[in-house]
This record gives structure tokens, C-alpha cells and sequence, in this order.
């Protein structure tokens, strides 16, 4: 059927246009981006990481081959699966290379600074007018880090989780100012492409995960650190006690007690609750490098 002069195109379908976001960029390549990275490849898509030096590139392609050889031994994937993984991930130490990236996931860790930094730089290169910034934050508003460019409409959160290529779930953070399209096409790369479950959320501190988890486990911190109960005993009372597959304290521990403690600020700097305040033992394992599994010791030791 022709259309008549005059008549406005049908918009694309967002699943088809999510389809054809073939060229992918990710900055970062620490627990999240390595995660990112891998299961944009195993979806069959072309990923460039931006690192911050060769030594980053090294432990990220770690991280990879790792995750990569669990899935293997598990039966996930099969030996040639892997290797065509690997072979669709790509690194480069610079950021202007992501010049023709569709759609670019800041992976970062999480400090205002350094992803607003991530964002100005992404703005002045990459060229495609109706590409796409996600943020993988897990706490800071969506909106600063889109006015941080001049196109805030393409600007929004994808929350992903950790193990990424584990866990299904991922949250969609759409600001004041993100276009509904840029929404719509996301969405879509992540459930049809990607085969994540996707939950949205408003432009506030936390979302809606870490916005009731994360009072928890500050709690469950806050009752090790009064002496009323040890780690393991809490950590089993919730297991046991509320099936939960994993007690709150090796959860801070294979999150990050640095990230929870940011997320815990973050939430307190907006809502000023006392269970959002980040208990002082928290402040000191992070002040002494204690970051949980990613650097062998938290409220447990690992090897």
C-alpha cells in the first residue's frame, strides 16, 4: 500500500529497531562492565570496551574467562559458544574509538565524578545523534548525569545486577527529560535481545531494588557491629529463618561494601532516614579496603 504524500512515517518498532543495535560500547571493565560485556556477546552482538589502561583490560578479560569457564563447566555453553563470545569483545584504552557506537553503557564505578566525566566525553564523540548513554548506576539521579550532555533525551539508567549474566533482572531508569523512544529501544534490546526481565522505576535514589534492600542490609551491619549476634549467625537466622538464598552480610560482601556504602549515602542524601545512615563500620571496612569478595576479605575472608 502506498503512502500518501504527506502522511507522517509509522515510528520503527522498537523491537526491531533494538535488533539492529549491532555495535555496543561499554566503559569500564570491572564486576558490572565484564558482566555487561559478556552477555551483550553471548546475545550475539559486537561489544567495544573502554578500559583505563592495559592493566584494566587484563583483569577484565579475567573476569570474562572466568564467568566464561563456569558457564562451560555448568553446561550454559559449549566450548565453540565461548570462543565465539570472545571473539565478539574487543578492547581499546581510548574512548574516542567508541565514536560509532549505537548504544554505550557507562560502567564505571560509582562516583558522581567520574561518570559525569564518562558522559561529557561520550557526547563529544560519539557521532549518532539517536544513539543511547545508559548508566549502570545504582544510586545518583539519572538527570544529572544527562544534563552532563546536550542530548539529556537519549540519557537513562539500566540497572543491571550482579553476576550480570546470571541474574535476570535489570531496571530501567527513565529521567524528566528521557525521550520516550530512547526508553522504548532500550527496553526492547534488553528483554528481546539481551532476554533480561525488565522492571522501570522512577528517577529517584535506589530505584526500587536497593530502595528496600538496602536498608537491610545496613541493619543486618548495624546488629554485627552492636555485638549482638556474629556474621554467621545472622547470616544463617535469614537463610534458615526466611529462605533466603544467601544471608545479608555475604551479600554486602559479593556486591561491594563500597558500592552498598554509596548506594546507603546516596539514599540518606535524599531522603534523610536513619536507616539509610551508613553504619561506621561500614565507613571503616571501606576506608581500609575491605570491598568483600573483589579484593579477598569483608565480613568474610576468601581465597
Amino acid at each position: 500500500m502506498n503512502t500518501p504524500i504527506g502522511t507522517p512515517a509509522m515510528p520503527e518498532a522498537p523491537v526491531v529497531a533494538a535488533r539492529r543495535l549491532h555495535r555496543i560500547g561499554i566503559v569500564g571493565c570491572g564486576v558490572m562492565g565484564a558482566g555487561l560485556a559478556e552477555i551483550c556477546a553471548r546475545a550475539g552482538t559486537g561489544v567495544l570496551v573502554n578500559v583505563s589502561s592495559d592493566e584494566s583490560e587484563a583483569r577484565g578479560r579475567t573476569r570474562i574467562e572466568r564467568s566464561l569457564a563456569a558457564a562451560t563447566r555448568r553446561g550454559k555453553l559449549t566450548a565453540t559458544d565461548a570462543e565465539a563470545v570472545r571473539s565478539r569483545i574487543s578492547f581499546t584504552t581510548d574512548i574516542g574509538e567508541l565514536a560509532d557506537r549505537q548504544l554505550v553503557f557507562e560502567a564505571v564505578p560509582e562516583n558522581e565524578a567520574a561518570k559525569l566525566q564518562v558522559f561529557r566525553a561520550l557526547d563529544k564523540i560519539v557521532s549518532d545523534p539517536g544513539a543511547v548513554f545508559a548508566s549502570n548506576t545504582s544510586s545518583l539521579p539519572v538527570i544529572k548525569l544527562a544534563r552532563a550532555t546536550e542530548r539529556p533525551g537519549r540519557v537513562l539508567g539500566v540497572h543491571f545486577f550482579n553476576p550480570a549474566p546470571v541474574l535476570p533482572l535489570v531496571e530501567v531508569i527513565s529521567s524528566l527529560l528521557t525521550d520516550a523512544s530512547a526508553s522504548a529501544v532500550t527496553e526492547a534490546f534488553v528483554t528481546d535481545v539481551l532476554g533480561k526481565t525488565v522492571i522501570r522505576s522512577g528517577d529517584r535514589a535506589g530505584f526500587v531494588v536497593n530502595a528496600l534492600l538496602v536498608p537491610y542490609l545496613l541493619a543486618a551491619i548495624r546488629m554485627l557491629e552492636s555485638g549482638f549476634a556474629t556474621a554467621e549467625d545472622i547470616d544463617t537466622g535469614m537463610k534458615l529463618g526466611c529462605s533466603h538464598p544467601m544471608g545479608p552480610l555475604a551479600l554486602v560482601d559479593l556486591i561491594g561494601l563500597d558500592t552498598i556504602a554509596a548506594v546507603g549515602r546516596a539514599l540518606y542524601d535524599e531522603f534523610r532516614e536513619p536507616a539509610y545512615a551508613v553504619p561506621p563500620l561500614l565507613a571503616r571496612m571501606v576506608e581500609g579496603g575491605l570491598l568483600g569478595t573483589k579484593t579477598g576479605r569483608g565480613f568474610y575472608t576468601y581465597a
